[in-house]
């Protein structure tokens, strides 16, 4: 994908943006610095934060400021003085520090730890904003804001992102683990005329269940044990931009009961606070399951399904994209072999073929781990066979060798019932029910059996 986090801003014009780095940590550094790269700009300076008064008189036209605590705030509003576009980054996971920093004029804010890509993919906008102030219109991209592929089912997908995106109503998105739905959310804020403004993340399967709505919402000091102090949630540190729920499924009935009558009024409370706030944002959500199932389960409630469900985005599973594959591929072959200091350029055929073959359940992730996993252990200018995961080629190799109609080339009944309920599930846009009906079985079996493969069964 780092393809994809540079054509905008390379095509926009030849001189890049110039970044100032300011952050105590040398490993932070590193990473920032790839990430830079990655998306286009050049480091005019890495400095730890002592140094950064010095390092303001450079040429610098962006500048990642690392704010551990309030004492870096003042840093960043004197970058925003001089001109400079800020994006602070911090590893306090605090909502209040991020609030302050965009009141100082920060246009973002980024969690650490961060990896390349993802710091890379929150640059680019503001690479692509600078840079259309100094150049003419560029034609569109072959890539679109971060994606990497032209297949046609991601073609509707780029298309169905375009339209929705300006809209102020929520969208809803499904697909499988690792096919990009915080990819997408991301190119939603981007393209929704709230790019200047927040865009935050919350995983609602990865927080504990009893911190999910001060996550959301934010508490007041004494609301419960361990508050020791008053917190501002995501909703309010979101205001005017974009807040993504993902795995909304996982929250429980009465949360999703509050976050209901805050999509439908605006006004929420913090945790043990009787004050009423208001937040103008827009919700963007994920889930891998399929809603409309948990609705019928009572896992998810039905009022609050439709009242989310208003622009609904599938994303395909990466089996369904075709060609896309091997332009993924040698996207992410290029770029961990430029961050790892490998030789590699190409992959041999045999090796291609083997990835064409696999059925990529963990989607983009899995590929992508798969890639990265191969350089980091070998070098060379060409990724063999050999140097692919074992259990990749345990799975998938006879596929590879075997002609049609060889005894090899057979497939397991589990493997070719899943391929046919994946086509039928495409064909009627993700519809469950209309799907069950073509199949002549119970949307039920369909249910149980798509849970089974995200728990990595293979019935």
């Amino acid at each position: 994908m780092a393809q994809a986090h540079t054509t905008e801003v390379r095509r926009a014009a030849d001189a890049r943006t110039h970044v100032l780095i300011v952050d105590a940590d040398p490993a932070a550094l590193r990473v920032a610095t790839v990430a830079v790269a990655t998306a286009g700009g050049e480091v005019t300076a890495a400095v730890a934060p002592a140094e950064a008064i010095g390092a303001i008189a450079r040429t610098a036209e962006l500048a990642i400021v690392d704010a551990p605590d309030r004492a870096a705030l003042a840093l960043i509003e004197r970058f925003v003085g001089e001109g400079l576009t800020v994006v602070a980054t911090s590893g306090s996971g605090s909502v209040g520090l991020a609030v302050e920093a965009m009141r100082r004029g920060a246009v973002d804010f980024v969690l650490k730890p961060y990896s390349p890509d993802s710091l890379a993919r929150r640059l680019t906008p503001r690479f692509s904003e600078r840079a259309a102030r100094a150049a003419p219109p560029a034609p569109e991209p072959e890539d679109f804001s971060g994606f990497v592929g032209a297949s046609e089912p991601m073609r509707r997908v780029y298309e169905e992102i375009a339209r929705i995106a300006p809209s102020r109503a929520p969208v809803f998105i499904t697909g499988e683990s690792g096919s990009g739905k915080e990819l997408c959310a991301e190119a939603l804020h981007a393209r929704s005329g709230r790019g200047g403004k927040p865009f935050l993340a919350l995983n609602c399967g990865a927080i504990p269940r009893e911190l999910m709505e001060s996550e959301i919402f934010g508490h007041v000091r004494g609301a419960f044990t361990g508050a020791a102090e008053d917190r501002v949630g995501a909703a309010e540190a979101a205001a005017g931009g974009t807040l993504f729920l993902d795995e909304i499924g996982e929250m429980e009935l009465a949360l999703q009961a509050k976050l209901l009558r805050f999509l439908q009024t605006g006004e929420f409370r913090r945790v043990g606070d009787t004050q009423a706030r208001r937040a103008d944002i827009r919700i963007v959500c994920a889930t891998h399951r399929d809603p409309l199932a948990e609705v019928a389960s009572g896992r998810f409630r039905q009022d609050l399904f439709y009242r989310l469900h208003v622009l609904p985005i599938r994303l395909p599973a990466l089996r369904e994209r075709g060609e896309d594959l091997e332009t993924l591929a040698l996207a992410f072959l290029r770029r961990f072999a430029a961050e790892e200091g490998r030789r590699f350029t190409r992959f041999a055929p045999d090796a291609m073929a083997l990835l064409r073959a696999h059925d990529w359940p963990g989607n983009v992730r899995e590929l992508q781990n798969v890639i990265r996993r191969a350089i980091v252990m070998d070098d060379g200018e060409e990724v063999t066979l050999a140097m692919l995961p074992r259990e990749l080629r345990a799975n998938a190799g006879r596929h590879v060798a075997a002609g049609p109609g060889a005894p090899d080339a057979i497939e397991p009944f589990h493997v070719q019932e899943r391929r046919i309920i994946e086509a039928a599930l495409a064909a009627c846009g993700g519809n469950l029910a209309r799907a069950a009906a073509a199949l002549e079985i119970s949307p039920s079996t369909i249910y149980r059996k798509r849970e089974r493969w995200a728990d990595g069964a293979s019935a």
